[in-house]
Formats: C-alpha cells, sequence, structure tokens
C-alpha cells in the first residue's frame, strides 16, 4: 500500500467506518483495487500524481468501465486529500454509503 492508502485504511479496517467490512489490495477480473466494499458494491481508489498523466488517465477510464460494467461503484479520492482533509476524504465515503 501507499502511504496515502494507508492513511485511509486506518479508518476503514476492522469495521471501523460505519461498520462496514472493506477488503484492501482486493482482485475483481484483472484489476486490483485499493479497497472493496461488498455492503455497497463500491470500489474506493486512492490516486497520485501519476494518475493526472494522459497514458494513465486513458487506463483508468478502461478499468473504471470493466467495474462498472459489473455493477460496481468506483470513488476516486487523491493522496492529498487524504493526507490533508481525511475528514473530508471520509465524509464523501460517507454519501457515498448512505444512498
Amino acid at each position: 500500500m501507499t502511504y496515502a492508502e494507508h492513511q485511509l485504511w486506518i479508518h476503514l479496517k476492522n469495521k471501523n467506518f460505519k461498520g462496514l467490512k472493506f477488503r484492501r489490495q482486493h482482485g475483481i477480473g484483472p484489476y486490483i483495487v485499493d479497497f472493496y466494499c461488498p455492503n455497497y458494491k463500491l470500489v474506493i481508489e486512492v490516486d497520485g500524481d501519476v494518475h493526472a498523466c494522459d497514458e494513465q488517465i486513458q487506463k483508468d477510464l478502461i478499468r473504471e468501465k470493466y467495474l462498472k460494467s459489473l455493477n460496481l461503484k468506483v470513488v476516486r479520492v487523491f493522496n492529498n486529500d487524504v493526507y490533508a482533509n481525511i475528514e473530508g476524504v471520509l465524509s464523501y465515503l460517507d454519501e457515498q454509503t448512505s444512498e
């Protein structure tokens, strides 16, 4: 895990977040997602700067299209937000698991 993923994992592991079970580094088809919540079919990706380059953007779009074809919801959070605003990230995830 990256440092940002580790920081988020502290809040997700052991059902710390809303009593929900999250898996980390979970394999789905040909991909490994950062975090997965089976209750909500929610994939959480923690993205760093590399995800801003054109080539990676295209790869991410293909990956996201595949995951969505499995009726999974994909949300992305950025490393900087995890570091500087973890409460905001958790609030955003709360919204995603309240629908």
